[in-house]
């Protein structure tokens, strides 16, 4: 059996650094976690977690809390790269991670009730939604949280600057000379409406007029589909805008399919700048001009803030991740 033993002697460290690895202490670099984590890994060393818990009062697992209504689950565009980051801080550290769900054992429970029954440490919950009571009372018990895409009074929150971003993407479809832009609202979520507000104040800012005709809602799930139906509404006015932005990448694909579909153009009739920079928007025809979000900063930035929480920390942080206008061959100028 391998021992803390074998890996200091492999790594050079002393047992006691190696033993403050295991057990979470705050005072040992991420360099040389990383290097004891990676020796245990290579050695197959595998802690006591039992005997660790019983030390720190921690059970070393994080409940990850996905609050997502669309139906494409895990497949979702904004999940893998915020769980990515999220899980290279919380597993360095120590930490393994859980998903989170409201049955346990074939009955019916809350979230709150899991995270008890589970012993987890604290929960980063991505999406949240404010309208299912089961969220509300995981929020406002002593369990240490963290909300990814939403803004709160009593917990911390990191999101992207979805106003910033959408500002830019205004500024830039003007800066061609595009004046009448119409815009693709998202569902009824922090981001979506983060987005139509980045939308309304680049227009104002601009001294441009925002048509209500030009606002279409679409569906609340950010679906290919759900943009092709919103830009079909658009495409019916009797003049149409020389530009779209739309509130999500798969939104615009979706929109751009439409405009082919009436026989126009993009970018040579319609411009168009989408929000996100999922993997596809690059591969698409035009190649889509879009708001790139950073998933991975997003989740690293996450998991320290839980942590910092987890280890005692009683600060309610707020973190607002910059955002990137990526431009492509979606937009021409006029």
């Amino acid at each position: 059996m391998v021992t803390i033993y074998d890996i200091a002697k492999k790594t050079g460290f002393s047992p006691t650094t190696v033993s403050k690895v295991f057990n979470g202490y705050s005072d040992v670099s991420q360099k040389t976690r990383r290097i004891i984590m990676d020796t245990a890994e290579e050695l197959g060393y595998l802690p006591n977690a039992h005997a660790r818990s019983l030390t720190t009062k921690r059970s070393w697992t994080i409940g990850i809390l996905f609050i997502e209504t669309s139906g494409v689950g895990l497949l979702h565009p904004y999940f893998g790269g915020v769980i990515e980051g999220f899980k290279k801080v919380a597993t360095s550290k120590g930490y393994d991670l859980m998903f989170v769900s409201k049955d346990i054992g074939g009955k019916k429970s809350g979230y709150l009730e899991h995270c008890k029954i589970r012993g987890v440490d604290g929960v980063v919950i991505v999406l949240p939604d404010y309208t299912d009571p089961y969220f509300i009372e995981l929020l406002e018990s002593d369990i240490p949280c963290v909300l990814l895409d939403q803004e709160s009074d009593s917990k911390s929150t990191v999101y992207s600057d979805n106003v910033a971003g959408s500002i830019e993407a205004i500024e830039y479809l003007y800066s061609l000379g595009h004046r009448d832009i119409a815009y693709i609202n998202g569902g009824q979520t922090f981001a979506g409406e983060k987005r139509l507000q980045g939308y309304m104040q680049g227009m104002q800012k601009l001294g441009l007029p925002v048509l209500p005709q030009h606002i279409v809602q679409g569906s609340y799930d950010y679906t290919v589909e759900s943009g092709r139906i919103a830009m079909e509404e658009l495409l019916k006015l009797d003049t149409l805008p020389t530009a779209v932005f739309v509130a999500g990448d798969n939104f615009a694909i979706g929109a751009i399919g439409a405009i082919k579909a009436h026989g126009l153009s993009v970018p040579e009739d319609i411009s168009a700048v989408g929000f996100d920079d999922i993997e596809m928007a690059k591969y698409v025809t035009p190649a889509l001009t879009t708001v790139r979000q950073d998933t991975y900063v997003l989740g690293k930035r996450a998991a320290d803030m839980l942590i910092y929480c987890i280890e005692g920390g009683s600060e309610i942080q707020q973190a607002v991740i910059p955002v990137e206008l990526v431009i492509r061959d979606s937009c021409r100028p006029l």
